[in-house]
């Protein structure tokens, strides 16, 4: 118990969250620059060997320039173990993030200077705040002319009602950004221009009154101090407490693509961020310190080896000490299942996980036994809950190309579907699929996946449909009485679950006053349970 107590408290499992084009994906390799998990990191758009690892894996992310699925990367770094999860930033790809929200423990925050909070920041932060995620903020893109430091602490403060503590301070910004001075350790950090990767520890000072500032920055030493000293007037000193009950934010100022900040913020993960906490269940919370082993998977990906068709599910630790080879319960089908190739990820390469320890992710090879939602356990029937999925607001017919190959789509949509990187339905009557998505960016991806993964060229055409609700009771007699004499507009989902394909508003409001004894569900939690 005591070598679980000691690996469960070196865990920092965080997720990455940020409105599009905020430098998200260049912070991720950043970080595992500094942790060491990377020998060269290239500019996120650079082509050949100087792009060797980063966390936008999928060819359509290459090719569009944004992430579309979440990352996993897994590195160490000052004596703990990180968890690195890089989250789509598009809100078409948001129902991805809102499930990897599920699994971490903590959260950077990635504002661009120019823009502060932006619309889908802020939607992701709300997610965070409903489960109480202690937030990281790293202010983005110093070296480019942006909005001045006090406004942007103050838009947090006003805006998300946090209150805000800064952790750095940017030296000029722009063609002045000289770099930064870490308050929580006394360092200045200045930005080597000739060499964009070269990692400095910086200079550690005695105080702000260190005559190094004024030999190191010149005239640029008065100010720094002046807006220091302001800004530790304005804002209360950093509160752990308030931190990890997600009432206070730390702010590192940086740039991320010169590298300034990056290490000042890693190393305020691995003294601030919060090890593995208890995960809700069912029955009963489950805490990180159970000798028994128990987890749950919040994301499938099919395809990260094009080569061999593979499906991975991800699970995360919830307790006890997972080995390789183990046996675990599948609590949803009652089955035992053999841990032979567990995964560790850093992006899309990988290595064997011989162990593993709460807080911990790790990759099962998966042949579509493993769903979303689903718990592995050494024995006892946990649920772990809040793992959503969002009735789509965007329903289009698909089609392959080639007609004759219409049984191959199926089995393609039925993968995806397993991904949830959309919603499937196949009606009860015709030969159509439908797919369900948040945004529609997702089809012309998924469009671009099944050609790709597939090799088979498909088209989406528009319907007349207004939304998907699943169909739920606990009298199975009520259900098939509904499908049969709603044959027309009911369909099943890729788990076999009732779903209604409503034409508008009205039909939905129509059935719902003719079936009050029904559930017509707009999100359907991954345990199996659904709210209206």
């Amino acid at each position: 118990m005591n070598d679980i107590a000691a690996e469960v408290a070196r865990r920092r499992t965080f997720a990455i969250i940020a409105h599009p084009d905020a430098g998200k994906t260049t912070l991720t390799e950043k970080l595992l620059l500094f942790g060491g998990a990377i020998q060269l990191a290239g500019a996120v758009k650079a082509k050949g060997d100087a792009r060797r690892v980063h966390s936008d894996w999928m060819k359509v992310e290459r090719e569009r320039g944004i992430s579309v699925a979440t990352s996993v990367m897994t590195f160490d770094y000052s004596d703990c173990t990180f968890n690195l999860l890089d989250t789509p930033g598009h809100q078409d790809f948001s129902e991805d993030t809102y499930r990897t929200l599920t699994a971490v423990d903590s959260a950077v925050m990635v504002l661009d200077a120019a823009r502060g909070i932006q619309e889908q920041t802020r939607k992701l932060f709300e997610v965070c705040r409903l489960r109480d995620v202690p937030i990281v903020t790293f202010i983005n893109k110093m070296d480019r002319e942006g909005r001045e430091s006090f406004d942007l602490l103050d838009e947090i403060e006003q805006s998300l009602a946090l209150d805000v503590t800064p952790a750095s301070w940017p030296i000029g910004m722009g063609r002045r950004f000289q770099g930064c001075y870490d308050l929580f350790s006394d360092r200045l950090v200045l930005m080597d221009k000739a060499d964009k990767n070269v990692i400095s520890e910086g200079e550690v000072c005695s105080g702000l009154d260190d005559s190094k500032l004024d030999a190191l920055l010149g005239n640029s030493a008065d100010t720094l101090r002046e807006e220091i000293e302001m800004a530790q007037g304005l804002c209360p000193p950093f509160d752990a407490q308030a931190y990890r009950e997600g009432h206070m934010t730390p702010v590192y100022f940086g740039s991320a693509i010169n590298n300034f900040g990056v290490r000042e913020l890693l190393a305020g993960l691995a003294r601030l961020a919060p090890p593995p906490g208890p995960r809700p269940s069912l029955t009963r919370p489950v805490q990180p310190l159970e000798s028994k082993v128990s987890g749950f998977i919040f994301k499938i990906q099919a395809n990260m080896d094009p080569k061999h068709r593979d499906r991975m599910a991800f699970m995360r630790i919830c307790s006890g000490h997972f080995r390789k080879g183990m046996k675990l319960k599948h609590v949803r089908s009652g089955k035992q299942i053999n841990m032979h190739n567990p995964v560790l990820f850093l992006a899309q390469d990988r290595g064997t996980a011989e162990d593993a320890y709460a807080g911990d992710i790790i990759g099962l090879p998966n042949h579509g036994n493993l769903h979303i939602g689903d718990a592995l356990t050494e024995g006892e029937a946990l649920t772990f809950t809040g793992i959503p999925s969002f009735a789509p607001e965007l329903l289009q017919r698909v089609a392959p190309d080639d007609p004759m190959k219409a049984k191959h789509l199926g089995r393609a949509l039925q993968q995806l579907a397993e991904e949830g990187a959309a919603s499937v339905f196949k009606p009860r009557l015709g030969a159509n699929w439908y797919v369900g998505v948040v945004g529609a960016l997702q089809f012309d991806v998924l469009a671009d996946r099944i050609a790709a993964e597939y090799e088979l060229p498909v088209h989406f055409e528009a319907s007349s449909l207004y939304t998907a609700r699943w169909v739920q009771s606990d009298d199975e007699a009520l259900l098939k009485r509904f499908a049969d004499k709603e044959r027309a507009v009911v369909a099943d989902d890729h788990e076999g679950g009732l779903v209604l394909l409503a034409r508008n508003a009205w039909h939905l409001d129509d059935l719902a006053r003719d079936w009050p004894d029904l559930r017509f569900a707009a999100t359907k939690d991954q345990t199996g349970d659904q709210a209206a």
